[in-house]
């Protein structure tokens, strides 16, 4: 199939609202001589097709020649951003107080001080209560040059006080950065190696963050420095794999917007990524009941028209509540009831297509296979395991990558398709070696997998009895047991010596969860 050509300018204006696309009309008409603007004929020829194409919009407006064309698409791009600017300003405190500081810088300019030290005093006061503590440093280092520059007699102590905001607002900053940096700089780590593996991971990313971690008290800290505090808590444990101390700083993270309703409002985003995390923590924990409550409280703000209110929330919430639900049917064994979930989760993907980053696109494609694989449906498991597998960027979660190519053994096994095996077998070896990623789980697979053809029919419930005894060993190993946390070989393994499927044995365990 031909790759759809893509352009920025065509994609915004695909993206617009009715009703943003009305508030661009009259934006561009205020000047009351539209018809004369070629980039409005451009508007509408763009806004008009399915699909983009630049030849056929040159055909659909004559006016603008191919030389003009760079040019004009520029200007529409520039005229629609500052008509979305127009129109959004009332629903962001942020882009209002920066139109405050434009302003008051008019009026400095004009040389009325005390007017636009009256604007931002206003201004100051607004971005104080709503956190935004970035712009309350500038508000104030304006009004320290207008106060260092010009006797304006405002108030006496004025000097002493804006020296004391200003400090005080920088320390802010200054742990927000910080703390921030590291959460994400922690996020990056897990993107690129996953879980540690052994001893030497561990001590490795233990003196990562705690050189990086500020000296703080955590009980005098703002609202952002809670937040990045314990968004580094949660990354850091979960790397480690210390499941009951990552929910626990997730709670207090989702505590935080709780306790904070306006900000749930604010940074919607952050409060859903928190909710995620619990999940995600409760998932590893099998803790069932705890994680149905938090899910519901994910599904009902999907439905919340007010705090969904623009694309962003939209994919972020698609996001995680299907990656959630996904893992309530991993936990109840419910593999029929996931793969039929897989038609409406892969035409949510498509429609979110430019707007979700590779490494969940491939963590999405890893859940559809195990949901197929459990189901018996090894065919469709291989199918979306080759996603993964030739995905051109190995480095992105080589954790996935490698798990992808254990279960895709499996599931060539399953299958019956012994002429594929042996070159499975090698292919997965090779890369494992060239990862150095070769854990005492593998180790068994390989082993087992490879002397599948020497096994007589009357030893082969013996040897999968085995094999179930050497990994239940490896999986108390706190650094062996990360395989399990993708691959659940267990389950499997069961259904082979007790004459059940998957599919039965994941919901006999079920029953036990809590």
């Amino acid at each position: 199939m031909a790759k759809v050509k893509q352009d920025p300018l065509f994609e915004l204006i695909k993206s617009l609202t009715k009703s943003e696309k009305r508030h661009f009309r009259l934006f561009v008409n205020r000047s009351g001589n539209a018809e004369d603007l070629k980039f409005i004929k451009l508007f509408d020829a763009m806004d008009n097709m399915n699909a983009y194409d630049d030849i056929a919009i040159l055909k659909k407006v004559p006016s603008i020649k191919k030389a003009q064309f760079s040019n004009q698409k520029a200007n529409l791009y520039k005229h629609i951003l500052a008509a979305l600017r127009q129109y959004h300003a009332g629903q962001n405190i942020d882009m209002q107080l920066r139109e405050n500081l434009d302003y008051a810088r008019v009026l400095y300019n004009k040389g009325f001080y005390k007017q636009s030290l009256k604007l931002l005093e206003r201004s100051k006061v607004v971005a104080k209560n709503h956190r935004y503590h970035t712009i309350r440093l500038e508000i104030l280092e304006f009004e320290k040059l207008i106060e260092s520059q010009y006797i304006t007699r405002s108030i006496e102590t004025k000097a002493e006080e804006l020296t004391q905001d200003i400090d005080e607002t920088s320390l802010i900053i200054g742990n927000v950065h910080r703390l921030s940096n590291l959460a994400l700089n922690l996020y990056g780590l897990y993107l690129k190696n996953g879980y540690v593996k052994n001893q030497k991971d561990f001590e490795e990313v233990r003196t990562y963050f705690q050189n990086r971690m500020p000296e703080i008290d955590p009980n005098r800290l703002s609202f952002y420095e809670n937040l990045y505090y314990h968004q580094s808590y949660v990354w850091y444990n979960y790397i480690i794999q210390d499941f009951p101390n990552c929910y626990r700083h997730s709670h207090y993270w989702t505590d935080l917007f709780r306790n904070n309703p306006k900000m749930i409002q604010k940074h919607p985003e952050q409060y859903i990524k928190g909710l995620h995390n619990s999940l995600s923590s409760l998932f590893h924990l099998q803790h069932y009941s705890k994680f149905c409550v938090v899910l519901e409280e994910l599904e009902a703000l999907s439905h919340d028209e007010n705090l969904i209110k623009d694309l962003n929330t939209e994919v972020l919430i698609f996001k995680f509540l299907y990656t959630a639900k996904i893992n309530k049917l991993f936990m109840e064994g419910r593999f029929d009831l996931g793969v039929e979930l897989v038609p409406e989760l892969l035409e949510r993907l498509s429609k979110y297509e430019s707007k979700i980053d590779p490494e969940r696109v491939l963590m999405f494609y890893y859940k559809i296979a195990s949901l197929y694989f459990g189901n018996q449906n090894y065919r469709k498991a291989i199918y979306y395991l080759n996603q993964i597998i030739y995905f051109k960027d190995v480095s992105l979660r080589e954790d996935i990558h490698c798990f992808a190519r254990i279960l895709n053994l499996i599931a060539h096994y399953e299958d019956g398709q012994d002429d594929q095996l042996e070159y499975q077998i090698k292919s997965t070896y090779h890369f494992l070696g060239r990862m150095n990623d070769q854990q005492g789980v593998q180790k068994e697979i390989f082993k087992f997998i490879r002397k599948v053809d020497r096994m007589t029919p009357d030893s082969v419930k013996d040897e999968f009895r085995a094999l179930h005894e050497r990994l239940s060993i490896l999986r108390n190993d706190i650094y062996e047991k990360r395989p399990f946390l993708y691959l659940d070989i267990l389950t499997w393994l069961e259904s082979k010596f007790e004459n059940k499927t998957t599919l039965e044995i994941a919901q006999e365990k079920f029953k036990t969860l809590k």
